[in-house]
């Protein structure tokens, strides 16, 4: 069975426990936003992460600090579609419930390398495909392995621009190779515990979030 021809432009999808929401998660949205005209890329808080501790700040404030973050940009879009479940945050339900909403665009799973070398312990990860493309992030001067097992998954789905993956729903891996900001969330979080100002490594809305409750002290 084919796909219908989509009628609109791709949907990206950014998830993470966003702990807190930083510049490097934002430039990644915003570049391929633009890079690949997307009709608008969703930033989802997990709400339970399957794959790690359950986060030192809850859901709701994580997903207001990226309300926060994104208010006035065009193209980026604070989803918390992920807070309205019960259970694990499990990104195969979050793609249907994406489908459900825009059954005509192509759905793109943004990942990082990383993440993507990880996919074979994602819950149900061989069906994720069928619901979305897959645009992989990777560093300048990072490949992924020849000898990794998913190599020959990337082999069989791997298109070479968007336009390849316009015309069809989901099914498409797209590698991408952007500069990264190298910051991390935990880098963050030491710096507030240290009593230190981590101005110019998140949004100013967000780090007034952050005093305004004592947020990773």
């Amino acid at each position: 069975m084919t796909d219908p021809a989509p009628l609109y432009k791709p949907i990206g999808m950014l998830g993470g426990t966003f702990n807190p929401i930083h510049h490097g998660h934002l430039r990644l949205a915003l570049e391929l936003y633009e890079r690949l005209s997307f009709a608008q890329v969703h930033l989802i808080p997990a709400a339970s992460p399957p794959h790690r501790e359950k986060p030192t700040v809850n859901a709701e404030l994580r997903f207001a600090m990226v309300q926060a973050a994104v208010a006035g940009v065009n193209g980026l879009i604070a989803d918390d579609r992920e807070l309205k479940r019960q259970g694990y945050s499990y990104t195969i339900d979050t793609l249907r419930s994406l489908r459900n909403d825009y059954p005509q665009h192509p759905l793109c799973l943004i990942l990082g390398m990383d993440a993507f070398i990880g996919l074979p312990t994602w819950h149900a990860w061989e069906s994720i495909i069928e619901l979305a493309h897959l645009v992989v992030v990777r560093r300048p001067g990072t490949l992924l392995p020849m000898s990794h097992r998913m190599h020959d998954f990337l082999v069989t789905h791997q298109v070479n621009n968007i336009a390849e993956m316009n015309n069809r729903l989901a099914g498409k891996i797209l590698v991408e190779e952007i500069p990264a900001l190298t910051i991390s969330a935990t880098q963050i979080r030491t710096l507030i515990a240290q009593q230190r100002n981590p101005s110019y490594l998140i949004p100013a809305p967000v780090f007034e979030i952050i005093e305004q409750y004592q947020l990773y002290r």
